[in-house]
């Protein structure tokens, strides 16, 4: 009797142990150890996955990413988030623009956390409960044909695009998606509805071509079916890079500048994985990994002193157009039944 109770003593010591070091595991990896992490995100996946490596390499833990497509840029993976709502499977959003992240915020869905290199973030390009935090960023520009000028001014103002001497000559992406719509939504909390509205119906009366994407604006730019249109300073940058005959122009800079996007990084309230979650962020606001969104993808660092190609430009020489954030966001969303009109959409279409 007293060997038969040493022994269960004995195998209930060992269940004990394995169960103390199968909880310590995976504190460990939700705490920082080798694990995984669970990413989302709305930036391009060519640029987004040499990260991941990176981050993969350095600290051994697995990085599980999602991404969107260009043409339901950043809205697949957001409403993804919205809908998994209190049953998360990402860990954190890395979102192409400082927008979207506001529309997670407002629902609660969100968990604040400042990374380890936030501070040296400017706070125009972050929040300061570490709701959200800025790194890598981009801006909207005008990409000019050079070729396609035939002695007109060179185009320096958004204005431009509905100028009639423009007219069938200019294109946008789709306002419906990406980040053409956070730059309406930029206009219309800038400069008030009754503005944003006549800009708009005046790009119709002008011809505007309605592209799929801001790649495809770039396209028609490079192919000289339009003389320029509005895009991002990545999609553009690809078009000098690859020796085209195009000038790239930030818009206003003797008035309201341009609008700038960094990319943003969030944490997802009840991930499963907190502590990955938090050294992923870490790593993805860091000098290191702007100074690689740099060379490949052409965003600008918002960390002072990260080197980048010539062709980058410099978030500090840049007049940057004056917004709120979380206004743009709210009014992202306010307008949305309006642009799918402007399109030509019904707001009970698709």
């Amino acid at each position: 009797m007293i060997a038969f109770c040493r022994d269960s003593f004995k195998r209930l010591a060992l269940a004990a142990l394995a169960l103390t070091a199968a909880v310590a595991g995976c504190t460990a990896a939700n705490d920082g150890g080798a694990g995984e992490v669970v990413i989302y995100t709305s930036v391009d996946q060519v640029y987004a996955e040499p990260l991941f490596r990176e981050f993969e390499r350095e600290t051994g833990i697995r990085v599980v990413a999602v991404f969107d497509t260009e043409e339901t840029k950043s809205t697949g993976v957001l409403n993804r988030l919205i809908a998994e709502g209190d049953n998360p499977r990402a860990d954190l959003f890395w979102s192409g623009d400082p927008v979207r992240p506001f529309l997670l915020i407002g629902r609660g869905l969100t968990a604040p956390y400042v990374p380890a290199n936030a501070a040296a973030i400017p706070a125009t390009f972050r929040d300061a409960d570490g709701s959200w935090t800025g790194t890598s960023a981009r801006a909207r520009v005008l990409l000019v044909n050079r070729e396609r000028l035939a002695g007109r001014p060179m185009p320096t103002r958004l204005d431009d695009l509905a100028d009639p001497r423009w007219k069938g000559n200019v294109a946008i992406a789709n306002p419906l998606f990406g980040t053409t719509t956070m730059h309406a939504a930029a206009l219309f909390a800038t400069r008030g509805e009754a503005e944003a509205r006549r800009f708009f119906e005046a790009l119709k009366a002008n011809d505007v071509r309605v592209a799929g994407s801001n790649g495809e604006v770039r396209r028609l730019v490079v192919s000289g079916e339009v003389a320029f249109g509005l895009t991002d300073t990545d999609d553009a940058y690809e078009a000098v890079k690859d020796g085209a005959p195009v000038e790239i122009v930030y818009p206003d800079q003797d008035g309201a500048g341009a609008l700038v996007m960094p990319t943003s990084v969030i944490l997802i309230r009840g991930g499963p994985n907190p502590g990955t979650a938090r050294q992923l962020a870490d790593f993805l606001v860091s000098p290191e990994a702007e100074r690689m969104m740099a060379a490949s993808a052409a965003h600008m660092p918002l960390h002072s002193g990260v080197a980048t190609p010539a062709n980058v430009g410099r978030i500090e020489n840049i007049r940057a157009m004056e917004v709120d954030y979380g206004e743009v966001a709210s009014t992202m969303e306010r307008i949305q039944p309006w642009l799918r009109e402007w399109v030509g959409l019904s707001s009970g279409g698709q």
